[in-house]
């Protein structure tokens, strides 16, 4: 399960719809299910699809403190996978089948490509409502260990008192969003290697 976390002013509603609208047709279909805080969007191929093989993918919307987490399951792919293999097989057979067959291995393609469509729609309605994987606003801010005072994350030194804050500066992973602990060199969420 790949899970991406988007800091900023946007709901699990706001990501749900988006999802439901560019996913309801042209062969899928989008169904959500729940509200409020954890709303889940499962997107499926239509049942009499006329070609290719069936596929499905569930796509879980959290409420977090700074935005919301986004988690997506593993896809289905026996479907897809006995299509592509009833289209081997005829051609096997008799290898000018491959044209019956295009529309088939067409739509297959397609479905294969359903992830990487979902993070594509997700990506774009973050970059519009100006959310992204970085830290929020409100973590953007460290307390200094010796005076308490609010500096900015990435001042080197205390503004008020002059103390080092090197050690306790915050670092979110550029591809996931999460935030890790002081000292990480890679993300506990997604294992990318973070900036030094």
């Amino acid at each position: 399960m790949e899970q991406k976390i988007f800091h900023g002013q946007m709901s699990p509603g706001d990501l749900a719809n988006a999802l439901v609208a560019e996913f309801n047709g042209g062969g899928l279909v989008a169904q959500r299910v729940g509200e409020g805080e954890k709303i889940a969007v499962q997107v499926a191929t239509q049942r009499r699809r006329q070609s290719g093989g069936r596929t499905a993918m569930t796509v879980v919307l959290s409420d977090h403190e700074d935005g919301v987490v986004v988690s997506i399951g593993q896809q289905e792919w026996l479907g897809i996978a006995a299509s592509l293999g009833k289209t081997a097989l005829q051609v096997i057979q008799n290898p000018w089948q491959i044209v019956n067959r295009l529309d088939d291995v067409a739509a297959d393609i397609n479905s294969i490509q359903l992830e990487k469509r979902i993070w594509e729609v997700i990506n774009h309605v973050a970059a519009s409502a100006g959310v992204s994987t970085r830290i929020s606003e409100r973590l953007r801010t460290v307390a200094c260990s010796y005076c308490d005072y609010a500096n900015a994350v990435g001042d080197g030194a205390c503004n008020a008192c002059g103390a080092p804050m090197g050690a306790q500066q915050p670092i979110s992973c550029m591809k996931c969003g999460y935030v890790n602990e002081i000292g990480t060199t890679y993300c506990a969420n997604c294992g990318d290697h973070l900036p030094v």
